[in-house]
């Protein structure tokens, strides 16, 4: 029976350990905070949208870094899969709006329970309060090869370019004591959420054994911005609106549509969480352009102001402005388009409309900043994917080391695919690491 240490009890570390002790491994999962879980605990506000059931190649468009290397995982544990597992572990689910799955009890301690029991059926030894400080490994002895035997590793080694030279033997924790397995998991999450344990752990203990870690920055962000109105706008949610991210230099970034929320220093919602995806902090001192009628054509939008004025004429402008947007935002527009609102809609000259008409669709924010890793769902950024090999999730740089979740380069948008990421690799993790050859 092979013996496999799972580093980090969140999504990625609890999937892992339960593929590798349905293989048959002897699993001990080792985790830092008092209990598991705590990141899922808090993710979809409580809800926990533990995945995405839309087809696999359109929830391939919504990864965000190195997809095709997610490729293997996601086939090997698709979505369907995980809503299998979830129910058949206890724990129906149920899909909403923009294909998001959710527990029926609209409680993430339930998918933590649900992961739990199973861990426990299948006797993994969970440590609580377990700290590791490094994982243990050994030189791999070259061994004589044969003509053929060498021809064949030396062309294995150019495509791969790069050949283990040490194999996983145990971890080390932060007391000292050695726990050795044929096989270790690293699943400590990324930086972001820093309060449940996400402190970068992992990073560390992979660069100490050569791995490369790309540039980390938080995802899934807020943007705040110079406009002072977004305080009084708080809390106002716009759907069906266009949003245009620009840099600094004015090149677009993304365009995205959908629904966005003001915030008391700037924005959110997923069209901004989408756009923080894509473009991460290349979007800060540029700026982002709404466009509150897109459906419609200048045209359009235009003779719809002018017939609004006209049927209000006797009206001042801030009570017929409510016809086409929520009544603080309406006030916020005609300070833009430098009209007083106390003024009747029939003396609002053609410039003045002209430019309300505008105002809707190019309302524009200057960006300033984006929300720190404290409020970030992902981390963008992570261990070189192309030292881990994707069919199994083993590095190639340490034999019988496994990788699996945020603590690797991959990355998505919001919607239940950043989950689905960890479930899929961890699971993968798992069943190769428990079938670890010697």
């Amino acid at each position: 029976m092979k013996s496999v240490i799972v580093i980090g009890g969140g999504a990625a570390g609890m999937m892992a350990a339960i593929g590798a002790a349905r293989e048959g491994a002897s699993v001990t999962l080792l985790e830092k905070n008092e209990k598991l879980g705590k990141k899922i605990y808090i993710t979809g506000k409580g809800r926990c949208n533990l995945t995405n059931a839309c087809n696999l190649p359109e929830f391939a468009e919504h990864v965000v870094t190195n997809r095709q290397f997610l490729q293997s995982a996601l086939h090997g544990f698709t979505n369907a899969d995980v809503c299998e597992l979830f129910e058949e572990l206890g724990m129906p689910v149920k899909t909403e709006r923009g294909n998001r799955v959710f527990p029926v009890s609209d409680k993430s301690s339930d998918v933590i329970r649900a992961l739990e029991r199973e861990c426990r059926r299948l006797r993994v030894a969970v440590r609580l309060h377990t700290e590791v400080k490094s994982i243990r490994t050994e030189a791999i002895a070259e061994k004589p090869e044969s003509g053929d035997e060498a021809s064949a590793a030396a062309s294995k080694k150019k495509k791969s370019k790069i050949t283990a030279t040490a194999r996983a033997t145990g971890v080390v924790l932060s007391d000292g004591t050695v726990l050795a397995s044929d096989a270790v998991i690293l699943a400590t999450g990324g930086l972001s959420y820093p309060t449940t344990g996400s402190t970068g752990d992992g990073y560390r203990m992979a660069k100490a054994l050569g791995h490369g870690v790309t540039r980390l920055v938080p995802s899934l962000v807020s943007l705040t911005a110079r406009e002072a109105f977004c305080a009084t706008l708080a809390g106002l949610s716009l759907r069906n609106v266009s949003a245009r991210f620009c840099n600094k230099d004015g090149k677009v970034l993304r365009e995205e549509f959908g629904e966005l929320l003001f915030t008391h220093k700037g924005i959110s919602g997923p069209v901004v969480l989408t756009a923080t995806a894509f473009a991460a902090d290349a979007l800060v001192g540029g700026t982002c352009e709404i466009d509150l009628k897109p459906a419609l054509s200048d045209e359009q939008w235009n003779a719809r102001v002018l017939r609004e004025l006209e049927a209000g004429k006797s009206r001042q402008m801030k009570t017929v402005v409510g016809a086409f947007a929520p009544a603080a935002l309406g006030a916020e527009l005609l300070t833009v388009s430098g009209i007083d609102p106390a003024k009747t809609a029939g003396s609002v000259t053609r410039e003045e409309r002209m430019r309300l008409a505008g105002a809707f669709r190019h309302l524009t924010l200057h960006i300033d900043g984006m929300g720190g890793y404290n409020e970030a769902v992902v981390t963008k950024g992570g261990i070189e994917v192309s030292e881990v090999n994707p069919s199994t999730m083993e590095s190639r740089l340490v034999k019988g080391l496994y990788l699996a979740g945020e603590v690797l380069d991959v990355d998505a948008t919001t919607g239940g695919f950043n989950l689905q990421i960890a479930w899929s690799t961890g699971m993968l993790a798992g069943r190769k690491a428990a079938k670890q050859e010697a």
